[in-house]
């Protein structure tokens, strides 16, 4: 049997081969010098593979575009790989931001940028500035909304939910009778550890309806479950129509009622939208404009 070859001998042929295998795999993808340059056909298959593999679909779709405002603006090779890796790199930010409001299954499209502060004199533009800034969200911060309905409570907590998505953070929006609803099945199924996990990792839990309807004592104190594994860490919103000397007629147990309060209030931001529906407002404007127009007819 002849001997294994062994010390200098080995880590040559060692590196023979791993020359060998890097030739291949440059030889695969990069024509050699002595083969003449490849025709236009044969170069958008190169870069169509390219981006599938480097997964870059803006610049797969759109790189013969910009190419030819290249050409006819005669970039440099520079300017021209900046802006590849510029409408790349947009197209993925808008991609990331919508995949993450996506995530927190709003029932509806509501943005800030779409309130208009004109609605509602008791919500300055200081206030709706301050909730679309997701600092207070960073921060582990509760935010509640309390008003009559009609007065702006879930656009503004819709709004600050796709505000706080679009810059990262996670969010998830439900009703209160959902989550508790929720809660309560898992609990049934010996799944509520997780249930109450997965709740507890999202950056902003987004309540809506709180206070519509009346709990029981086990709905209210796994609800309670919820706020205490979020306490300082995490931030909730809820928006609800009853004021806090009314919240005892969702949550009975007054102790529990109190716990609540002094968790969703604690070091964070009171929104007070009033009781005058700008809905209804909009609503009768329109009927007069509309008997107005009828009455010139």
């Amino acid at each position: 049997m002849s001997p294994t070859p062994s010390g200098p001998a080995t880590a040559e042929h060692a590196a023979d081969a791993a020359r060998e295998v890097a030739v291949e795999v440059f030889d695969r993808h990069v024509p050699p010098s002595r083969v003449p340059l490849p025709d236009s056909e044969w170069e958008d298959q190169v870069i169509d593979e390219a981006c599938r593999e480097l997964r870059l679909p803006t610049i797969r779709a759109r790189f013969e575009e910009l190419a030819g405002t290249a050409a006819r603006e005669k970039y440099s090779y520079k300017q021209f790989l900046a802006d590849l890796l510029q409408v790349e790199c947009v197209d993925r930010d808008t991609r990331r931001k919508q995949r993450m409001v996506r995530a927190a299954k709003f029932p509806r499209q509501k943005r800030m940028e779409e309130y208009d502060p004109t609605w509602n004199p008791n919500v300055p533009p200081e206030v709706v500035g301050l909730i679309t800034d997701p600092s207070w969200v960073r921060e582990g911060r509760p935010l509640v909304l309390i008003g009559d309905s009609g007065t702006g409570k879930s656009h503004l907590l819709i709004g600050a939910g796709t505000a706080a998505a679009e810059a990262g953070l996670s969010v998830r929006y439900t009703t209160t009778s959902a989550l508790v609803n929720e809660l309560a099945e898992a609990e049934q199924a010996r799944r509520l550890s997780s249930v109450i996990a997965r709740y507890s990792k999202v950056d902003l839990l987004c309540l809506d309806e709180f206070g519509y309807l009346n709990l029981d004592e086990k709905g209210a104190k796994l609800l309670f479950q919820i706020f205490t594994e979020r306490e300082e860490r995490k931030s909730t919103a809820v928006a609800s129509n009853a004021s806090f000397t009314e919240w005892d007629r969702t949550f009975t147990d007054p102790r529990l009622c109190a716990a609540i309060a002094d968790r969703l209030t604690f070091k964070g931001i009171l929104v007070q939208t009033g009781s005058e529906s700008f809905r209804l407002r909009a609503t009768e404007a329109e009927h007069a404009a509309e008997a107005a127009r009828n009455g010139r007819l």
